[in-house]
């Protein structure tokens, strides 16, 4: 697959609340080819600092080529990202990694989102309707501030949508997890992105019943499999690594070493 550095012009940035940001970018290089859960490496500052990129999943895509990044201020660069301005061009590289696999034919679909996981989750429930396919999204944060936008998105395209919240602020009163077992017994394909605790405690419920895929978050400092510096375990290997950035981010949960 094609992989694009190009300077994409911001034509959109929402502030959705608890330091919550989503930026709408002119990228049709990016757009044409990228599919679910593939990130971007965002060039953060004007100069050299930061000197890394940041590694984005893309959120969605839009008609005209635009493709959309959501994120959270936790450091630097992020918090450099949430000053963009429209009309800005921001450096990209991507599309990169491995994308989520489509579901097979018949059976339920399920997303399961926790915090800023949700991101990629909405481009693949794009993707799942244009192939006549409508997933239950479960979604969970910390509050209500945090998903209510994403909610009314999700409600948009047709989902149907239910909540958690740590704090009880909206839809269940504890954890996005809790809501597995009430899942339909015809579900079979789950997608998930989110904490490793959330993402372990998901692929611990599917086992063997479920076929479950997992997008992985982690720090990167290339994106291209170059610095080695995103490696995780290969299960029943003691000697060999995966790259998050390479080998996924998306992978199947039972290539996952979960703690």
């Amino acid at each position: 697959m094609p992989e694009f550095q190009t300077n994409c012009t911001v034509v959109q940035v929402e502030h959705l609340g608890a330091d919550i940001f989503r930026l709408t970018l002119e990228a049709p290089d990016i757009a044409e080819v990228v599919r679910p859960a593939q990130f971007v490496m965002v060039s953060c500052g004007t100069d050299q600092d930061p000197l890394l990129r940041r590694p984005f999943s893309v959120h969605g895509k839009q008609a005209g080529g635009r493709i959309q990044l959501l994120f959270k201020i936790v450091g630097r660069g992020t918090a450099l990202l949430a000053q963009t301005r429209v009309g800005q061009d921001l450096s990209l590289v991507g599309p990169l990694g491995r994308a989520f696999r489509p579901p097979p034919p018949t059976g339920e679909v399920c997303l399961v989102g926790g915090g800023l996981g949700i991101a990629p989750l909405f481009f693949l429930a794009q993707r799942l309707l244009e192939q006549g396919r409508i997933p239950l999204v479960l979604l969970g944060a910390g509050s209500a501030v945090e998903l209510r936008q994403l909610r009314q998105d999700f409600h948009e395209l047709g989902c149907p949508v239910h909540l958690s919240t740590v704090d009880g602020s909206l839809g269940h009163h504890g954890l996005v997890t809790e809501l597995l077992p009430a899942l339909s017994d015809k579900v079979g394909k789950l997608y998930t992105c989110g904490p490793v605790p959330m993402m372990a405690a998901v692929a611990r419920f599917c086992g063997d019943r479920i076929a479950c895929e997992v997008s992985l978050e982690t720090h990167m400092a290339c994106g291209l499999g170059a610095c080695l510096g995103c490696a995780i375990p290969v299960p029943g290997r003691s000697d060999a690594y995966w790259h998050v950035c390479k080998h996924g981010p998306v992978f199947d949960a039972a290539e996952v070493v979960w703690p």
